[in-house]
């Protein structure tokens, strides 16, 4: 079975108001949100960040939805380049034509297995948002968007990509390839590391946009402890 874009379908269709938005982009300031997710006694404490998105807040502001995002790099189960095997089981699952009510109710499982592992890997709530919608669960199908929302709502806040000035900025590589398919681009086959930026070069578009910038700079540091 073909893995339906959700990324594009549902997202464009769907969470088009995140896209309708007026962002003042900003860089993230790694510092300072490491010092304000800290704060027991601050909003923006991080298990309360945390909890507001699993609980799908709705009401989430978009500093806290940065912190939220961005913040994640300083915790101890931040893993960039982490593996779920999940994953290889959700792959075997979309070998399948079609898949029945009970094999769409595994393949939540096993996203949700996903996502207790890494929050905020977008395919994998890609696949919870398909099942919801095919099982007509519609309440669970708008919290799931709704974590979509709070997750590109942070990466679009931070830049546009065109250059290294104004790169995206993520905390998983993964998520570069899921911008692209949000914002409409194919990727160009071409994929560059320059200091601390990927570079991504873009199939043809109508936008004569020739490749996105974006800050990896969690990744890379994580990679480098992993060294010490």
């Amino acid at each position: 079975m073909k893995t339906i874009n959700l990324l594009l379908f549902i997202i464009i269709l769907s969470s088009a108001s995140v896209f309708s938005q007026n962002f003042n982009t900003e860089k993230p300031d790694y510092k300072e949100i490491e010092k304000e997710i800290s704060n027991e006694n601050s909003d923006f404490y991080y298990p309360k960040l945390m909890q507001k998105y699993l609980d799908s807040d709705t009401t989430m502001t978009l500093d806290e939805k940065r912190d939220l995002y961005y913040g994640y790099s300083f915790q101890k189960k931040y893993s960039p380049y982490g593996f779920s095997n999940f994953n290889d089981s959700v792959k075997t699952l979309f070998q399948k034509d079609k898949l029945n009510e009970n094999e769409l109710i595994t393949l939540i499982k096993f996203s949700d297995s996903i996502l207790v592992e890494n929050p905020f890997d977008l395919r994998a709530l890609n696949h919870k948002a398909y099942a919801f919608k095919k099982l007509e669960n519609r309440i669970d199908y708008d919290k799931t968007i709704n974590q979509m929302r709070i997750i590109f709502a942070a990466l679009i806040s931070s830049g546009d990509g065109l250059t290294k000035e104004t790169a995206y900025y993520v905390i998983s590589v993964s998520h570069e390839y899921d911008l692209l398919n949000i914002l409409g681009f194919e990727f160009g086959d071409s994929q560059s590391l320059i200091e601390h930026y990927d570079y991504l070069k873009l199939a043809k578009n109508s936008n004569k946009i020739k490749g996105l910038y974006f800050d990896v700079s969690p990744c890379l540091n994580s990679l480098d402890s992993m060294f010490k």
